[in-house]
């Protein structure tokens, strides 16, 4: 799994600042929770005050529950911090998992990251 901050066609948020885009390439699974966590943290600790946190899962098809785990607790990290994290592009395997949890009301979900616009 390789994730990264994406520089690139970086939208506008309501506050005039630019989001911090988090792309995630490959699974969020068991075998991957460490790299998810860290770069979840670099993310958080590094985006602008006040600004949105965005998962980019454009590139990610699978999530397990310590994936799921991951994001709910980076969740919680970004609120205390003053961020929103939003997910964008979603697998239908991850929206299922969402729904089936109970979890699908805590996240903001983008069809895309282009489509979080001033």
């Amino acid at each position: 799994m390789v994730i990264g901050k994406g520089d690139t066609d970086r939208p506008r948020t309501l506050r005039n600042q630019d989001p911090y885009v988090l792309r995630v390439i490959g699974d969020m699974d068991l075998d991957h929770a460490d790299q998810l966590r860290g770069s979840l943290d670099t993310a958080l600790s590094e985006a602008p005050e006040g600004s949105d946190v965005i998962v980019d899962l454009q590139n990610s098809s699978f999530c397990d529950s310590t994936g799921l785990n991951v994001l709910l607790a980076a969740r919680e990290e970004a609120r205390a911090l003053g961020h929103h994290l939003l997910l964008a592009a979603p697998s239908h395997q991850m929206i299922r998992l969402l729904d089936l949890t109970g979890s699908d009301g805590l996240f903001t979900l983008l069809p895309s990251v282009a489509d979080r616009r001033e």
